[in-house]
């Protein structure tokens, strides 16, 4: 039974799920500093050059799962002890020199970087070299190339640069918390802090009736769990504790609803949906801020409204989305949501109470419509605006979508805006490739099937936003 596509996610859920399982029968303090050792037992290395590194590199990796370095206010960090491996990176000279007589690459430097030996071969001094990629530019051959860490290579809003030991560091300022790097990194090196324990005090503190815990799950839980059927991973959310299951798909019914008469009495706007794209237009596009949609995401929308119905309710979302981690911490979020939970992390909670979800009878999720559902993949909101605007009559509107398909596209359509040039005067906002789909946090990250998520969408019994909102009854 296949859960996960990587030994590192592999790797990250044992860790979580030894955490999880601890907390459950509150033995974690007397015992995380086994957690190592259960993990890699004996004395032979699995995947570093010794059992201490190994081992070492573990522990900082339980103190992640505990909810990482309160000091540190981003939720992605860097373990600096297990980022060693990869090379310095930058421009460098391959075999494919050819020791020419033109020395375009030594004439277009400007730093005096490049120099040449006996035999008329180039090499860059590291020191000066600023990594312009001039001299890659001109070389005839192509012979100059640039070798980025797989982190630097997966970070498009450019936040991750190389400190004086050679590790990563995350640029606050300009991270975005997509999640990309935690991925890409082929070590691990590079991993979003967990809040399971939160999510385990919650559920405990329930049993004893102090509140009722809420799983919202995100529509891209149809991509998911693939092992099992969605009303199994229903039925497990329950028998973990939880009062209730229900759909993020919902609050995106009703933004979805909020967003195009908005967009209607405004004339332009950017989404407030995922919160990465909403962050990166902050941090990088700082003029531009004023179109971002005043609508919360649907995560905070829905969640609001759950606790204006009920004061005695805590609210546990559960998606793809490590940027979702941040936006709970945001003033306007946090009174509504109590905590935020990847699939990943669902998956360690399951298995940390010894939970075969396969074996458990299918419970029914059904709160949304198909395009609250369809926000999921890139173009799904986009869809469900025109549907809105259809919907509330606001048809003279001349819709104009920009649905971008991750941050570079996001990158390009408000750089056209910022110039005034932009045909369009709605830009959808999804800094993951493919959407939520796409997500850090999803179990598995190869290509996802969009018509899948139509299809998901398609089984809901409300195929319009006025149908879902109209029946919102959660109590």
């Amino acid at each position: 039974m296949r859960k996960f596509d990587t030994k590192v996610q592999y790797l990250k859920y044992k860790v979580l799920r030894e955490v999880a399982r601890r907390a459950w029968d509150d033995t974690l303090l007397e015992q995380v500093l086994d957690i190592p050792k259960v993990i890699v037992p004996g004395k032979e290395p699995t995947m570093r050059c010794c059992v201490y590194k190994e081992r070492a590199i573990l522990a900082e990796r339980v103190k992640l799962a505990m909810g990482g370095n309160a000091n540190n206010p981003n939720v992605i960090e860097v373990l600096d002890i297990a980022c060693d491996e990869c090379p310095d990176g930058g421009y460098e000279v391959t075999n494919a020199c050819r020791g020419c007589l033109a020395h375009r690459c030594e004439d277009v430097c400007r730093k005096g970087a490049i120099t040449f030996d006996l035999k008329h071969v180039a090499h860059i001094d590291k020191s000066k070299c600023v990594e312009c990629g001039a001299c890659s530019r001109v070389c005839p051959y192509t012979a100059i190339v640039s070798r980025q860490r797989p982190c630097q290579s997966a970070c498009k809003v450019k936040a991750i640069a190389m400190n004086e030991d050679k590790a990563a560091t995350i640029d606050r300022e300009k991270c975005i918390a997509c999640g990309a790097c935690v991925y890409q990194c082929p070590f691990g090196a590079i991993m979003d802090k967990s809040y399971i324990l939160n999510v385990i005090d919650m559920l405990k503190k329930s049993r004893d009736g102090a509140f009722k815990v809420y799983a919202m799950v995100a529509p891209s839980i149809s991509s998911q769990f693939t092992y099992a059927r969605l009303g199994q991973v229903i039925a497990g959310l329950k028998k973990l504790g939880f009062y209730t299951v229900v759909e993020a798909a919902l609050g995106a019914d009703m933004v979805a609803q909020a967003e195009s008469r908005e967009l209607a009495e405004k004339g332009f706007l950017t989404s407030s949906c995922c919160p990465a794209f909403v962050d990166y237009v902050h941090k990088s596009f700082p003029t531009l801020t004023g179109y971002i949609s005043h609508n919360l995401s649907p995560m905070a929308t829905l969640a609001k409204y759950i606790k204006q119905i009920d004061e005695n309710v805590k609210v546990v979302f559960i998606g793809p989305c490590t940027a979702k981690k941040m936006e709970a911490k945001k003033d306007t979020v946090k009174p509504y949501v109590d905590a935020v939970m990847t699939f990943e992390e669902l998956q360690a909670l399951f298995d940390s109470v010894d939970m075969d979800i396969t074996q458990l009878d299918e419970e029914i999720l059904e709160n949304a419509s198909y395009f609250g559902r369809i926000f999921a993949r890139s173009g799904g909101l986009t869809d469900a605006v025109a549907q809105g605007l259809k919907e509330q009559g606001l048809t003279n509107f001349e819709f104009k979508p920009v649905p971008c398909d991750g941050i570079e596209e996001c990158r390009m359509a408000l750089l056209r805006k910022r110039s005034n040039a932009l045909d369009g005067n709605f830009i959808e906002g999804m800094a993951c490739v493919h959407g939520c789909i796409g997500g850090a946090g999803c179990l598995t990250h190869g290509d996802k099937n969009k018509n899948e998520v139509d299809k998901y969408g398609r089984e809901a019994l409300e195929k319009t936003i006025r149908d879902a909102v109209s029946m919102v009854n959660l109590k």
